[in-house]
């Protein structure tokens, strides 16, 4: 139903239509009356800092089960040396869960593409390499123990509501 008065007409929801606009809403009045969403997502922060903030909380909060090798490995095949960073399961277990809350559904093949990169052949052309499917199966598994990730009935894996929140709270820290 509209209300005509002044040249404005105004719908049952109180945003003022126009009629020369063909009675179309404005944009900014139909946002400016919709609830407000609090809070900071995910996406919403420098993902580099994110990663950090989480990988640190990951540290700390010590469930995180670490396998006994992390100090030997190499994270593929076309990388030359183990990292450099002995934290670097943290880092990847936090990417990861990042990875997830962006696109969910992801599993260990695909973590493999998202972690490959360039190997280096010498003389002859470079082409790509996966990553590691042992350490992509090792950090899924550490972050399914604390219950931040589950196995999606379409294949992969998904965050959990759980995990959505800590991530989502975290982010506002970073944020913050």
């Amino acid at each position: 139903m509209l209300r005509l008065w002044g040249g404005l007409a105004t719908s049952r929801v109180g945003v003022d239509l126009d009629p020369r606009q063909g009675f179309a809403p404005s944009l900014t009045s139909a946002c400016l009356s919709l609830p407000q969403m609090p809070g900071v997502t995910v996406k919403d922060v420098n993902q580099q800092e994110f990663v950090r903030a989480l990988a640190a909380f990951l540290k700390k909060s010590g469930k995180l089960k670490v396998p006994e090798w992390v100090d030997t490995v190499k994270l593929a095949k076309h990388k030359e040396l183990a990292p450099y960073d002995e934290n670097w399961f943290y880092t990847r277990a936090a990417s990861t869960a990042r990875h997830l809350y962006l696109r969910g559904g992801a599993g260990v093949g695909s973590m493999t593409k998202i972690y490959g990169g360039r190997q280096r052949n010498g003389v002859r052309p470079s082409h790509f390499s996966r990553g590691s499917k042992s350490v992509a199966r090792r950090v899924l598994q550490a972050l399914e123990g604390l219950k931040m990730v589950e196995k999606d009935q379409d294949g992969g894996r998904k965050l959990t509501p759980q995990g959505q929140r800590d991530l989502d709270r975290i982010a506002g820290q970073v944020r913050g």
